[in-house]
């Protein structure tokens, strides 16, 4: 179960997350994680690549919070960000909205 049922954080990201960035960003969800939000956005504005490493570590983030009754919502994603998760069908999988507002509204 989800700890405070109004608590939202969000996870503003930069750069590029690979193999070398989706430890240190396992750990930080991790940390969110251990928190017990009812809610984690996650801002990809700033993103300019993501591999498929980094895409793991969101779909673990999604099981991991879909486990304890909370929601995980992506928001901001660049024209190439997108269309990493539109080649491997994640756009379908995960909530993704254009802004931080539309994704409060939605999943807040």
């Amino acid at each position: 179960m989800a700890g405070d049922p109004n608590s939202t954080e969000v996870l503003a990201l930069e750069g590029e997350i690979d193999l070398h960035r989706s430890p240190q960003l396992k750990q930080e969800i991790s940390a969110i994680i251990d928190r017990r939000p009812a809610c984690i956005l996650v801002d990809l504005s700033r993103v300019s690549y993501m591999d498929s490493s980094g895409l793991a570590v969101l779909v673990e983030t999604l099981q991991r919070l879909s486990g304890n009754g909370g929601k995980l919502g992506l928001f901001g994603l660049g024209q190439s960000v997108r269309h990493i998760f539109e080649i491997a069908r994640l756009d379908q999988v995960f909530q993704i909205f254009p802004d931080e507002s539309a994704a409060r509204a939605a999943l807040a």
